[in-house]
């Protein structure tokens, strides 16, 4: 979880900063300079009218030296601007400019598609990945089965938002206020089943309940889809990712909706960012 700031703009504890396990882990790692200049940068992205160099000492807990100095090396960068009065601090753009030199969707994909080759080798069925889009969901990259068999959507299709398991889970990872505004943009698609609010937020509550989701297809017989969130650092999902399941009924001893349940659970954690 990205640390928060209170009214008094002290920072709360981060769950993974406190986790004694993964301290003890990272303690050879440590760069205290970076983490100093980092704490800064996500302290300050919480604050859309900056700080004072007061305010950001109080709220570090740190020494007034310190943090001036590293105050004045993020600005020389242009990673923080000053204001012309020159009490206040914020963030520049170029942290967004960095970012969209390599647009985010891009990045995901390809860090993703190793991942869901791995998946798809080991469990024999196709997957994709599906982002926010316009009030449903694209799919961004995109596997099919090794094997002769398979059902796989193509790159770039668009996905309902509302009745198919990686809409339902996108949502359901959601806060209310994004639910909120997900729903408001949303467009219904060709063939879309309706939903009745209430029945969109049972299902919504179940798939918080079992992590994910497992349902039969509303646009294909003999599929079960099979969804899970790919998430953020906040716990919200920035994206799905699905199996679209075919049962085997000869011979061939592939693994079975169980096991490619756990592998895709496996998958979608290997791509969240903690």
């Amino acid at each position: 979880m990205n640390p928060e700031t209170s009214p008094g703009l002290t920072r709360s504890a981060d769950p993974a900063r406190t986790d004694p396990d993964r301290d003890r882990e990272q303690d050879r790692y440590r760069a205290p300079a970076l983490d100093k200049g980092l704490d800064i940068l996500e302290l300050l992205s919480e604050q859309p009218t900056g700080l004072t160099r007061g305010e950001i000492v109080k709220a570090m807990g740190r020494s007034p030296s310190e943090i001036y100095r590293m105050l004045e090396r993020l600005v020389a960068r242009d990673y923080v601007s000053r204001s012309s009065e020159g009490d206040r601090y914020a963030l520049s753009l170029k942290l967004f400019v960095l970012a969209h030199r390599h647009p985010p969707v891009n990045r995901l994909a390809a860090r993703a598609v190793p991942v869901m080759e791995a998946f798809a080798q080991a469990v024999e069925q196709s997957c994709h990945l599906g982002v926010y889009d316009r009030g449903n969901l694209t799919v961004v990259a995109q596997v099919s089965s090794p094997h002769k068999l398979g059902f796989s959507l193509r790159l770039g299709a668009r996905v309902s938002l509302l009745d198919t398991g990686s809409g339902h889970v996108l949502l359901a990872y959601q806060d209310d206020r994004r639910r909120a505004e997900m729903l408001a943009s949303h467009e219904a698609l060709e063939g879309e089943v309706p939903m009745s609010e209430a029945d969109l937020a049972a299902a919504l509550a179940q798939v918080r309940v079992d992590g994910g989701w497992q349902g039969e297809s509303q646009q294909t017989f003999g599929i079960t889809d099979l969804s899970m969130p790919v998430l953020g650092p906040d716990g919200h999902a920035i994206a799905v990712l699905t199996c679209p399941f075919i049962r085997r009924i000869d011979r061939h001893p592939g693994p079975d909706i169980v096991q490619t349940r756990l592998r895709l659970a496996e998958a979608a954690r290997a791509l969240s960012i903690r």
